[in-house]
């Protein structure tokens, strides 16, 4: 979890492994890390890695998964500006941060 959080505080986009449950297999991503925490999208309130994903081809970008599908989270050399990932009003994250209006 110290590179997601670090990812987080330093806004830099991630290349994430995960299995994916609805696919069945692995699957890698290159996200932008939103927060860690529970959903109000699930049921099930487990904490879970919340992130933009960059390479989605439609519906949303969030991706949410949680703890025990998460195989390997690299940090990028790329940064990310969290003003034109973040469309809601009074973002309410778990994880502090210093990412000005939409702290």
């Amino acid at each position: 979890m110290s590179f997601f959080l670090q990812a987080i505080n330093e806004k830099r986009k991630i290349m994430v492994t995960f299995f994916s449950n609805e696919d069945g297999h692995s699957l890698k991503r290159l996200c932008a890390p939103f927060d860690y925490g529970p959903s109000n999208k699930y049921k099930v309130k487990s904490p879970r890695y919340h992130m933009y994903d960059y390479t989605s081809d439609s519906g949303s970008h969030v991706l949410s998964i949680l703890p025990g599908q998460l195989k390997e989270i690299l940090l990028t050399d790329e940064y990310f500006n969290p003003l034109d990932l973040v469309t809601w009003n009074n973002p309410k994250w778990h994880v502090q941060r210093n990412w000005g209006i939409v702290s």
